[in-house]
């Protein structure tokens, strides 16, 4: 684990993407499940695909048709940017809690597994690609609970990093690996027991909280 940078030269603030700051999960699900009706294969159950929402594509893919991954990779990112946006929307205060962060002096980026290019086709869609300083996703380095993703976030905003922000142990121990506090929402993909067993520093219903960690910045 990385030596923890001192919040007196550090201002970056990490945040998954998908089911920490949107909800998103019934359009990626709708759009993984397209895949085995396109290919006419049998396809899992909802639960079963929810629980493994957080990996790489090709991971999911893999649990279930594992001769047929490409084309259902290929199916899923033919379907999902027609579809982003039946369903998904920003959590409850989300929005709020990125402005009052900005106006206080952090630099805020999304750390996703998302590729980097539909990542911010999404946040922008979205609206709130005003309110994030940068927007990285995985592109063909390790995914969470490794902590690539975050290294090359905060090398973006070219600063240290104090807090990442998740819904899943994965985004919580990649983290954690990266030497930040942890912050886990409940709203999102796992459970509370689940997310309780990463330990985080804070596990909370909703992104409040974070603001009392985070006074304005002199």
């Amino acid at each position: 684990m990385e030596r923890r940078v001192s919040p007196a030269d550090s201002r970056g603030i990490l945040f998954d993407l998908d089911g920490t700051l949107v909800d998103s999960l019934p359009d990626i699900i709708d759009s993984f499940l397209h895949g085995f009706l396109h290919l006419g294969l049998p396809a899992p159950a909802y639960a079963e695909v929810r629980a493994l929402i957080g990996q790489p594509l090709d991971m999911m893919y893999t649990q279930f048709a594992p001769e047929h991954v490409p084309a259902l990779c290929a199916a899923y990112r033919e379907h999902y940017p027609r579809n982003f946006l039946n369903r998904s929307r920003t959590f409850p205060g989300v929005e709020q809690v990125l402005r009052t962060l900005r106006e206080r002096g952090y630099l805020l980026a999304v750390a996703t597994t998302k590729r980097s290019d539909m990542a911010r086709r999404f946040v922008d869609a979205l609206g709130l690609g005003g309110l994030l300083h940068h927007v990285q996703g995985t592109d063909g380095f390790p995914h969470k609970p490794a902590p690539d993703v975050l290294h090359r976030a905060l090398a973006a905003l070219g600063t240290g990093g104090l807090w990442m922000v998740g819904d899943t142990t994965l985004d919580l121990r990649a983290g954690q690996a990266a030497g930040l506090r942890t912050y886990g929402v409940t709203w999102g993909t796992h459970s509370l027991d689940e997310l309780a067993s990463a330990t985080p520093d804070e596990l909370q219903p909703d992104l409040e909280r974070l603001l009392a960690h985070l006074p304005p910045l002199a």
